[in-house]
């Protein structure tokens, strides 16, 4: 079950069916199946708050995952920033929907065990997130 909350901001307008099939297609495509994953959207105030007590980083970010997979189900928590998603937006010339997208799969990507530390993973993670968009594009493009 994939849940959607916030905590001190709007829901984002996202199409809620829409999204959990697509990110249920998308853990399939890594030999996944979806377990319990909660998103919640925060401010970035919020975020850097979670940044600093669960991980001690004292810095904001986009998108901040806790893994609770179990075998080949993927299980977590996911917060997202939508204050840093519409800032990197405009940044990189995207619309915040896409943008927003591409945070949303980008937790399930590392739920489905991809990372974008270590030299090298970050390429492969924006080649599995441009993957994944794709697919959404597609499927959208039918409904």
């Amino acid at each position: 079950m994939i849940t959607y909350n916030t905590d001190g901001v709007k829901m984002p307008k996202i199409k809620r069916r829409d999204t959990s099939a697509w990110i249920k297609t998308v853990a399939a495509s890594y030999g996944k199946r979806v377990g319990e994953v909660g998103y919640c959207f925060v401010d970035d105030e919020k975020m850097l708050q979670v940044n600093n007590e669960y991980l001690g980083h004292d810095y904001y970010t986009d998108v901040i995952t806790f893994d609770y997979d179990e075998d080949d189900t993927v299980n977590g928590d996911i917060f997202i920033s939508v204050d840093t998603v519409r800032t990197n937006a405009e940044k990189f010339g995207k619309t915040y929907e896409d943008e927003l997208h591409r945070v949303i799969i980008h937790g399930i990507l590392h739920l489905c065990g991809l990372n974008d530390k270590a030299p090298g993973e970050r390429e492969l993670m924006e080649a599995a997130e441009n993957r994944a968009l794709a697919l959404r594009s597609a499927s959208t493009a039918k409904g």
